[in-house]
């Protein structure tokens, strides 16, 4: 039995790179479509955000000289791209999903209406969110809590490669503690980092709780649906 009904589900778009850390991996996209599709045939309401850093940094480029707002409008096509390789992988896998983008592109993919979205996700299918909020300066973690919040998800669910929050970065420190749980203005006070402080900012003013865990452990996406201690709560 899942302990969530709806979740938004927010995956790195380095996720779809697997070792590489660039472009798109067929058989770890393959692999993440299986376990999303695992907890989407249990009935779990599944809403998706993919960042595009796979593909296109945006940041990256603007501390090069090039526009910030042109860019960021990259990186949001990039995040489309990795959305259409998550639904070819997920219909594939027999899980019927939508992608819904908040840059119109009608010969692509479904513009992103929220109760359109809504109505999918009650009728089972994974709503995969791309292109951001559709504008510049915001993160694709900002879009995942927008539209966590439009969806009424009850968790975030933000998958990164490490196992939780830690007080300091784990890959860097061998003594680095992991929390349980902590609170939101706890994460900002300390600049832990694990999303941008504007996501973390709509969050607690939401009461939206996040569960951050690691996805390079097969298994831990149905482990979190279900409930069971991994990662850390943030509330």
């Amino acid at each position: 039995m899942a302990a969530y009904e709806r979740i938004l589900l927010k995956l790195s778009g380095e996720a779809m790179a697997g070792s590489g850390n660039f472009g798109i991996d067929p058989d770890r996209v393959k692999a993440l479509a299986s376990e999303v599709g695992d907890i989407a045939k249990r009935g779990l309401q599944v809403g998706l955000v993919i960042g595009g850093g796979n593909i296109f940094r945006g940041i990256a480029l603007a501390a090069r000289n090039m526009d910030r707002v042109t860019g960021d409008h990259m990186g949001m096509l990039a995040t489309v791209i990795n959305s259409l390789a998550m639904q070819d992988a997920l219909e594939h896998n027999g899980v019927a999903t939508r992608v819904m983008s908040a840059i119109q592109m009608h010969q692509v993919c479904e513009p992103y209406i929220r109760r359109r979205a809504i109505r999918h996700l009650e009728k089972g299918r994974v709503v995969i969110f791309a292109a951001g909020t559709s504008n510049p300066y915001f993160s694709t973690d900002t879009a995942a809590t927008l539209r966590a919040l439009e969806i009424h998800a009850q968790v975030i669910a933000k998958a990164t490669k490490v196992d939780g929050v830690y007080d300091k970065d784990p890959m860097k420190h061998s003594d680095a503690v992991m929390y349980e749980e902590i609170t939101y203005t706890e994460v900002l006070s300390k600049s832990l980092g694990v999303m941008d402080a504007t996501s973390i900012a709509m969050c607690r003013d939401n009461k939206l709780p996040i569960k951050v865990f690691n996805l390079n452990k097969a298994g831990n996406i149905m482990q979190m649906a279900m409930g069971e201690p991994i990662g850390t709560v943030i509330r």
